[in-house]
């Protein structure tokens, strides 16, 4: 039996931001990083809601959210008890929303809350999944409830035009990361592959677009709509391998998420392709996007998508090794192993096409050193 669920109500647009304007008589709470505060982007909500509301700023969102940032915004959460949560910002600021509101409600600190995600990247899709990202102790735990789902979404494509292109390109390949393993999954429907499709055909057609191009805001759009789309994949159907050793490289290194997806991909649709089926499944991706012909075998159509993989990383000046990201080699074989260990208690393993052993796993982390 399949359950779909689309909860979130989406604004998508150059005006979507005025949304904010029918909020009224409500205690506010923003959820955001300091460089958004320092930078004065912030303002450009809070003018949109102060007047008619109370509201309040949690700015201590970090990279990788951590359990204690986590545990500071809950003794928060008590005090302000608020009736509308703004997540703003990328995908920390989003986690930490949720992560905040995950144990706030199983500490009954408050039972109903608005949940609104106004994602400043297009990257991790979290806006529209029902997962946040916890760190401790330099190991990530994925948490995943129903009710983590924001009630509204704001996609203002103006907010993503000063992301820096290097972020541009992190965060664009954890979009085409989610797609691409959403339609590999082993829960991968004809829903979740509509969306994956349409979310591959969106980066491949807008992302270098936008790294180079900052101020398009039409490509900008698109690949907020392409996360959008992916996000909704994969919490759909879920993720795998990809995701289960990236978790750990960000973890250990604190290399961004999308970087270590980046690192990982070609990878591990290699090594996944030693599955049938999961072969068979890449070379149909590879034939939607035109990357392939219909009558390729599939080792050519899957060869194809890898070629194109790696053409828009090298476009984008992307690192494609660890050592590229001043990760020393004694540091990666010291604690290979561990990594390896912890990949495999990953969530995320749970819907791969494959599950690797601990062997496979350190072949790969130094297949890419």
């Amino acid at each position: 039996m399949e359950k779909i669920i689309n909860k979130a109500t989406i604004y998508s647009g150059v005006d979507s931001l005025d949304r904010l304007n029918q909020i009224e008589n409500k205690r506010v709470w923003l959820i955001c990083d300091q460089f958004l505060v320092q930078n004065g982007s912030i303002k450009q909500i809070e003018e949109r809601l102060q007047e008619k509301n109370q509201v309040e700023v949690f700015k201590d969102v970090v990279p990788d959210p951590p359990i204690e940032v986590i545990a500071k915004g809950i003794v928060l959460a008590a005090k302000i008890k608020p009736e509308v949560m703004i997540a703003y910002g990328g995908g920390s600021s989003i986690d930490t929303a949720k992560s905040i509101l995950y144990f706030s409600k199983i500490a009954h600190i408050f039972k109903k809350v608005q949940f609104i995600a106004i994602p400043t990247t297009s990257g991790t899709g979290s806006e529209v999944t029902a997962t946040t990202v916890i760190t401790d102790q330099q190991v990530k735990h994925p948490v995943t409830d129903e009710q983590l789902v924001p009630d509204e979404v704001i996609l203002c494509p103006s907010l993503t035009v000063s992301v820096p292109p290097s972020v541009t390109a992190n965060t664009g390949m954890d979009v085409l990361t989610h797609a691409i393993e959403a339609y590999v999954s082993v829960n991968a429907s004809t829903y979740s592959d509509a969306l994956a499709e349409k979310a591959c055909e969106l980066v491949f057609d807008s992302l270098f677009t936008c790294y180079k191009e900052g101020n398009n805001l039409e490509a900008r759009s698109r690949m907020q709509q392409a996360s959008n789309l992916a996000g909704s994949a994969f919490n759909m159907a879920g993720l795998g391998m990809n995701h289960a050793i990236a978790h750990q490289i960000g973890g250990k290194f604190h290399i961004p998420h999308g970087l270590a997806n980046s690192l990982l991909l070609t990878k591990v649709i290699e090594k996944n392709c030693m599955d049938c089926k999961a072969k068979s499944r890449y070379a149909n991706l590879s034939r939607k996007l035109g990357f392939a012909k219909k009558e390729d075998c599939d080792s050519k159509a899957v060869t194809s998508l890898v070629k194109q993989i790696t053409n828009l990383q090298i476009q984008m000046d992307m690192p494609m090794k660890l050592s590229e990201c001043k990760v020393k080699q004694e540091d990666l074989v010291a604690i290979i192993v561990i990594m390896s260990k912890d990949a495999l208690q990953d969530a995320c393993r749970l819907t791969a096409p494959s599950i690797y052993n601990n062997d496979e796993i350190v072949k790969i982390l130094l297949s890419i050193y």
